[in-house]
C-alpha cells in the first residue's frame, strides 16, 4: 500500500483570503478523508502533520502505515478544482494574483490613456 500511496496527490477545498490564507486549517481528519474518497485507506492517526496548514497550495504530508512503513503524499489545498488544477501544473496562488493584478493595472491604464487622449483632441479642436 505504501508504494500505491507515495507520491499521490489529493485536493481539498477550502475558503480562503485573496492572499492564499486559510480561514482555519486542514486537519488530519480532512487529508485521511481526501484519501479514502480516492480509494485509500487512511485513517486519521496516520497522518503526521509538521506545522498546521493554513495556507492555499501544495503541501507534503507523511502517512505513518506501520512503525517501519511511511508514504509521503500530496495535499492540494485550494479555493475550487480550477485552482487546485492550475496548481498541480506548478502555479502559485500568489503568481496568479499577480498575474490579474497585472493585467488589471494595464487594462486601467489603457482607459487612462484614452481619456488622455480624448482630452488632447479636443483641446486641439479649440486652438
Amino acid at each position: 500500500m505504501a508504494g500505491k500511496l507515495d507520491g499521490q496527490q489529493f485536493v481539498v477545498i477550502r475558503s480562503a483570503s485573496d492572499g492564499g490564507a486559510l480561514y482555519g486549517s486542514v486537519t488530519t481528519r480532512d487529508i485521511a478523508e481526501s484519501a479514502t474518497a480516492e480509494g485509500f485507506t487512511v485513517d486519521r492517526k496516520q497522518v503526521v502533520l509538521r506545522g498546521p496548514i493554513k495556507d492555499l497550495g501544495i503541501h507534503d504530508v507523511s502517512v505513518v502505515l506501520h512503525p517501519e512503513v511511511e508514504a509521503t503524499i500530496e495535499i492540494n489545498v485550494a479555493r475550487s478544482n480550477e485552482e487546485a488544477e492550475l496548481q498541480a501544473s506548478g502555479k502559485s496562488i500568489q503568481d496568479l494574483a499577480a498575474e490579474e493584478e497585472a493585467a488589471a493595472e494595464f487594462e486601467i491604464q489603457g482607459l487612462f490613456d484614452d481619456i488622455g487622449g480624448a482630452a488632447n483632441d479636443e483641446d486641439g479642436d479649440d486652438n
